[in-house]
């Protein structure tokens, strides 16, 4: 290392190349980045670039069309994915190698900007702009949510197991007291969202399935740990084929910079992910 370091110091360019070596541990464990500059498509996956929606049992490519558009020149970096109403159109990212989900020990994050105003932009009903699914939700739900009937709206992070392990008498999910429901839930003073603004969210998986350490989830926004899903047992029955990020269930607004990583990201690394100038294109392999 030291030659690079001299190298660097002769050159004035230590900040970069110091800047370049921190990033080594995202960029490694970078699975997936979609910056919608273009279309609905990543532009980097370690599996599938495409994205999809769902036409009855089976998946085809997705496309634009008037409930989900790129808008030009209004992300975070350069345009973003736009969800002008609410609709059917969901677009997902399916692939094990996104993901990395098994029934032995899972881990991954989830980066996202969203901008929009919940209690303005928002229809009635449950909106989700990301979720993590698989071939049952009653093995196993992950999602960001915005309550349906409160105003403001709450805004949540649940992991929901198996529905045995979180609702053995079944009862419904608004019926469960918030304090007994495997979720993060923050009140409208605690969370940052604005139609000026972008909201950094970060979400985490740790350990799911592991029967020797504890599994956790854990949400950040702005970089700042707001809560964590802890103390239950996070034990999913997925069909790993099956598993699927999805985007714009009920959403309205907007949402850029989508990211997944192989495992899950320590608060300095979220941080870090969110200082990004140009976003998450700086982690590519420098090979891609």
């Amino acid at each position: 290392m030291r030659p690079v370091f001299l190298l660097c110091l002769a050159a004035g360019l230590l900040p970069v190349c110091s800047s370049s070596q921190d990033l080594s541990a995202l960029r490694s464990a970078l699975t997936f980045h979609a910056p919608f500059e273009e279309g609905l498509d990543a532009s980097f996956s370690r599996g599938e670039k495409t994205a999809y929606v769902k036409k009855g049992k089976e998946t085809v490519p997705a496309a634009l069309n008037e409930e989900v558009k790129i808008a030009q020149g209004e992300g975070k970096f350069g345009h973003a994915l736009w969800f002008p109403k609410k609709g059917v159109t969901r677009p997902l990212y399916k692939g094990a190698e996104v993901l990395n989900y098994n029934a032995q020990s899972w881990s991954t994050s989830v980066s996202v900007w969203l901008r929009l105003d919940p209690d303005k932009d928002l229809e009635p009903g449950y909106c989700d702009p990301v979720q993590i699914v698989g071939d049952d939700g009653k093995k196993g739900f992950i999602f960001l949510e915005w309550s349906k009937d409160e105003t403001p709206r709450f805004f949540r992070y649940a992991m929901r197991p198996l529905v045995e392990i979180w609702n053995p008498t079944n009862v419904l999910w608004d019926e469960i007291p918030a304090d007994k429901r495997p979720m993060v839930q923050l009140d409208r003073t605690q969370v940052p969202f604005s139609r000026e603004a972008w909201t950094h969210v970060v979400f985490t998986v740790e350990n799911v399935n592991d029967k020797t350490r504890a599994p956790a989830g854990r949400l950040y926004m702005n970089g700042e740990l707001k809560g964590s899903i802890e103390n239950w047992d996070l034990t999913f029955g997925w069909d790993s084929t099956q598993v699927a990020l999805v985007l714009g269930a009920a959403y309205v607004g907007y949402l850029d910079d989508l990211a997944v990583f192989n495992r899950a990201l320590t608060a300095a690394e979220v941080k870090q992910l969110g200082a990004l100038k140009t976003g998450v294109r700086e982690l590519y392999p420098a090979q891609e």
